[in-house]
């Protein structure tokens, strides 16, 4: 049970010494930092003590004797039992508890075994495997052979340890292109596979993860082939309902190891609201000007702390905020971490905040992840990272060797960042949302479906992988000329390997290169993204530099970029139409009607305009044609029948706004409900829709074929919009501001939006909830 500190009246015990004198240390530090309204909430968190457990079966005496002294906790024990039952598990416990031991263990007592098994063990990033080798690597065990096997490794390296290896550490993307395509180098390996590890599960979400569950499917139908069921261990920081995504992912059943049993210290845990700088339009200070502040005055009280930000410009921001905060001798300690440093500079920064040599450091989610760096003493969120299971992950990085810790998560001017600010009770008592993926999604099956076939003929066995959507699937391909039909299979009948044509980052099936007048590639962008962010005119962002797009190449699929200064940034203007397709479900939300199935976005990019960088001001707008693209995927929306309208007192002209308002807020608070970021989800709102004639608010699937998003979506119903109107009229704004119904994203340039309009719909949609009232 948290407790609160100075901010509601109940102050902290004075203790001289100790963990809770270093608390109070803490705390005194926050208040001294804060102004007017400013420290909106401070509570201590309690710490626990460890709770230890016996396996079933002892452990031989080689690695019992690599269990930590104190023993092992409950859930390790539980985990052990069951894996060593041969019974895949889903371990969902906080960080630092310890989770790499209960694969390990398994890993090590198969490797030792009469009949020797081998591991595989599969993580998001190459730093994680790396990270799991050296642990592996200081445990000794007998017998084991561990390595990693990813781009990074040398061809001589790769034929070894095909030979040799009997733990072979990976990720997806080389467990895709660069193992199973050629799975007869691997017949002893995969003959003998006993355990199959999927780390950091929670990041296994939407099309990504949709991706990995099929990959999933082929490794299983290639162990089955040379005669081994592996067991699965998921492992994952506390999600809603881990084992549900596990047996998603992996197609097979999931017992959950939930119940924590690591030791925890007490944690200071702080909510942190930007000062308004104008009340009427609710702008706010800089969320990383007030990180910045926080990290400096960390590193210069003795603290070593992180500071998590949303962007890689953030980092650098924040950074050199920090330093320029900070004397001389001190500024040296704060360094920034993000992605597109060489792998050698993320390692040394890893080495030196291990040492101390870095007391702070202002980072992306690149350390979100299960990379160790050591005992840490606060954690600063600049901005809410977009779900609460995200936020437990990120704050866990503090604390981890037991002593009292501080978390301080500082709000964006979000709506979901502002609503949380305003109901800080639902930062603690929430549960971690659900992650979820669609392995139905026939625009990630298709391909993967051939790229079974090109491992081993499919048959009709193989329905129990895929289920029912093989056979349309099959039927697909062979109309597309990539498969054949051959004695009752199903044949790959391609010019060359599929695995290579198909990424596991998107839904669609191709990109847009970005390329430099030397004709460098600077990056890509998926397709269906291309238009609004590769435009002609465009200022893309990559890596820190700024590139204007000169010209944008639809035959070639690329687009020619220039340096840029950096000193404006541009917003395309986008025309959208909705079309239902099906509608598969409906029920009453309060008086209107919530539906979900399947809908067709077209969207066609008219012009773009360029904003000031610092100050936001529109520098010129200009006109674009280019040809309109087209998404097919999962929605759900919301009827709002003409009397709602009138008795919400709203007239004619003002109809749009409110509605443009409520889809605007109603995206941003989605994060809510699912495990996925505003980016991932488009909307559309309308007074008067072609197919129904009446007022509709649409939230849809940003992902060719849905990636699940909407399902829950669909499920939050009633509480989606009570969230939704409560954050509207929560915000201090007059017209509306960003963080309540204005939208970075918004292809209308935010135009027309009507936040009193937006407040008076909702409450009246809520006013007397119906009975829910499912379609038979």
């Amino acid at each position: 049970m948290a407790r609160h500190v100075g901010v509601e009246g109940t102050a902290a015990p004075a203790v001289p010494d100790g963990p809770a004198a270093g608390l109070a240390q803490l705390a005194e530090l926050v208040r001294g930092l804060s102004g007017e309204d400013q420290l909106i909430d401070l509570r201590v968190l309690p710490g626990r003590s460890a709770r230890t457990a016996v396996p079933a079966r002892p452990l031989p005496a080689a690695l019992a004797e690599r269990v930590p002294p104190g023993g092992l906790w409950t859930h390790q024990a539980e985990a052990l039992d069951l894996v060593r039952a041969g019974r895949s598990i889903a371990l969902s416990t906080g960080t630092a508890s310890g989770k790499s031991l209960c694969y390990q263990l398994p890993i090590a007592e198969a490797a030792a075994a009469d009949q020797p098994g081998t591991a595989l063990l599969i993580f998001p990033t190459k730093a994680l495997a790396q990270d799991q080798l050296r642990a592996l690597g200081a445990l000794d065990f007998p017998g084991v052979t561990a390595v990693t096997y990813d781009g990074d490794t040398p061809a001589e390296a790769k034929a070894w340890a095909r030979r040799h290896a009997n733990v072979v550490l990976t990720n997806p993307d080389m467990l895709h292109a660069g193992i199973l395509p050629f799975h007869g180098r691997w017949a002893d390996f995969l003959h003998r596979l006993r355990v199959v590890v999927l780390d950091e599960l929670h990041t296994l979400r939407g099309v990504y993860g949709t991706h990995v569950a099929h990959l999933i499917r082929r490794l299983r139908r290639l162990c089955a082939r040379y005669g081994s069921t592996p067991v699965f261990v998921c492992c994952s920081a506390t999600i809603g309902h881990p084992a549900r995504l596990a047996e998603a992912v992996t197609g097979v059943a999931v017992e959950a190891v939930v119940d924590d049993g690591s030791p925890r210290g007490e944690r200071l845990f702080a909510l942190w609201n930007p000062p308004l700088v104008a009340s009427r339009s609710g702008s706010r200070a800089s969320a990383h000007g007030e990180t910045a502040r926080l990290l400096a005055a960390l590193v210069a009280d003795g603290r070593r702390a992180i500071a998590f930000t949303r962007s890689r410009r953030g980092t650098e921001v924040v950074a050199a905020h920090a330093r320029d905060r900070l004397p001389r001798q001190l500024a040296d300690a704060v360094r920034p971490y993000r992605g597109g440093y060489l792998p050698e500079e993320r390692r040394q920064i890893e080495r030196e905040l291990w040492a101390g040599r870095v007391r702070g450091v202002a980072a992306t989610n690149a350390l979100e992840l299960g990379v160790d760096i050591g005992g840490l003493d606060a954690c600063i969120l600049d901005g809410f990272p977009g779900t609460i299971a995200s936020m437990w992950q990120q704050v866990g990085r503090a604390g981890r060797a037991g002593q009292p810790s501080l978390s301080v998560l500082v709000a964006g001017e979000d709506a979901l960042d502002q609503w949380l600010m305003a109901n800080p009770d639902e930062v603690f008592s929430r549960v971690p949302e659900p992650a979820v993926v669609n392995p139905t999604n026939p625009f990630v099956l298709l391909p993967h479906v051939a790229c079974a076939a090109y491992e081993q003929p499919l048959e009709p066995a193989d329905r129990e992988l895929w289920g029912p959507e093989l056979d349309e699937a099959v039927r697909d391909l062979v109309l597309d000329d990539q498969l054949a039909i051959r004695g009752g299979r199903a044949a790959w009948c391609g010019p060359s390997f599929p695995a290579s044509a198909v990424g596991l980052r998107s839904g669609s099936r191709g990109e847009f290169r970005i390329v430099d007048a030397d004709g460098q590639l600077v990056g890509t962008v998926d397709e269906g993204r291309a238009f609004e962010s590769v435009h002609p005119g465009a200022v893309y962002l990559h890596q820190g530099q700024h590139y204007r797009v000169d010209r944008l190449d639809l035959e070639d699929r690329a687009a020619w970029v220039v340096p840029a200064d950096g000193t404006e940034w541009t917003q395309a203007r986008t025309v959208t139409d909705l079309t239902i397709v099906t509608e598969d479900d409906h029920l009453s939300v309060g008086r209107a009607r919530l539906s979900i199935g399947n809908v067709e976005v077209t969207q066609q990019v008219v012009g773009f305009q360029r904003k000031a960088a610092g100050s936001g001001e529109v520098l010129g707008r200009d006109e674009l044609a280019l040809p309109p693209t087209r998404l097919a995927t999962r929605a759900f929306w919301y009827t709002v029948h003409d009397d709602l309208l009138d008795e919400a007192g709203l007239a004619l002209k003002q109809v749009p706004g409110s509605l443009h308002a409520a889809e605007h807020a109603g995206i941003g608070m989605l994060p809510l409900f699912t495990i996925c970021d505003r980016w991932d989800v488009g909307g559309v709102s309308t007074a008067l829709h072609g197919q129904t004639g009446e007022a509709m608010i649409f939230i849809y699937d940003g992902y060719v074929g849905g990636a699940g998003i909407a399902e829950l979506g669909f499920a939050a119903g009633a509480r989606h919009l009570q969230a939704t109107r409560a954050a509207i009229a929560a915000c201090p704004c007059h017209q509306g501001c960003p963080s309540c119904v204005q939208s970075p994203k918004c292809g209308n340039w935010n135009e027309p939006l009507d936040k009193a309009g937006a407040i008076s719909l909702l409450a009246t949609v809520l006013a007397a909830p119906g009975p829910p009232a499912r379609r038979p």
